[in-house]
């Protein structure tokens, strides 16, 4: 059976095509310069949230969540397995430019003016993707459980301990009680693998959806005169 035929059998008993067509083959604004890339900039975090998400399983093979373990654990990582240098650093990496690209995309959006009807929807979807992405960095942040990582968390958990009413109730959930230790660790790490990606997965699902519904948005144009 040839490559085509294989492909016509599984678009015909799934819908291969369609999807394909409805996700791939839709229709992209005409821009030119510098414009054209800045469309770009939401392909690109897809992108980098599926490296992410990769090298995110291949590293949780030989990490080990605990205190007395995890920095051991990250410099095995580091120098006994295979690749795993190469593997950490894209992780490592993947998760600032992740950020940044979030951020940039939002900003493509905003400066467009993409977030207006009927794509209001797509905003707040993709508002809530930003704030996941967040939550991404901070809960990884701790994992390496270096001194960096160490204080750091401390400082970010204090911060959120400072909230009106809820403070102390946040700070709480996240230390895993009233100071930082294996429940921490505990906690952040479910977050970061469990929580966060099952979240971010629905979120990213209904953003897409949203996204192939209505259409890419035009690039604003200026009004010619007299018109």
């Amino acid at each position: 059976m040839t490559p085509r035929a294989c492909w016509d059998w599984a678009c015909e008993r799934t819908g291969l095509d369609r999807v394909w067509d409805a996700l791939m083959a839709r229709h992209i604004p005409e821009a030119r310069g510098p414009v054209a890339w800045f469309y770009a900039l939401g392909s690109a975090t897809l992108f980098v949230f599926t490296l992410q998400a990769v090298t995110g399983a291949l590293l949780a093979m030989n990490y080990v969540p605990s205190p007395d373990h995890a920095y051991d654990s990250v410099r095995f990582i580091g120098s006994q397995v295979l690749f795993g240098r190469f593997i950490r650093g894209l992780h490592h990496w993947g998760a600032s430019a992740m950020v940044i690209l979030v951020a940039l995309h939002m900003l493509r959006v905003y400066f467009m003016a993409a977030y207006k009807y009927p794509r209001e929807a797509t905003w707040i979807v993709g508002v809530t993707l930003f704030t996941l992405v967040m939550g991404f960095s901070f809960t990884g942040y701790l994992l390496p459980w270096d001194q960096k990582a160490y204080w750091a968390t401390m400082v970010g958990t204090s911060i959120a301990g400072q909230t009106p009413v809820i403070g102390p109730y946040m700070s709480k959930v996240l230390l895993g009680g009233a100071e930082m230790g294996a429940a921490t660790m505990t906690r952040f790490y479910a977050l970061h693998v469990l929580v966060l990606p099952m979240v971010t997965a629905a979120a990213l699902g209904a953003h897409l959806f949203l996204v192939v519904w209505h259409g890419i948005s035009e690039p604003p144009r200026r009004k010619e005169q007299g018109s």
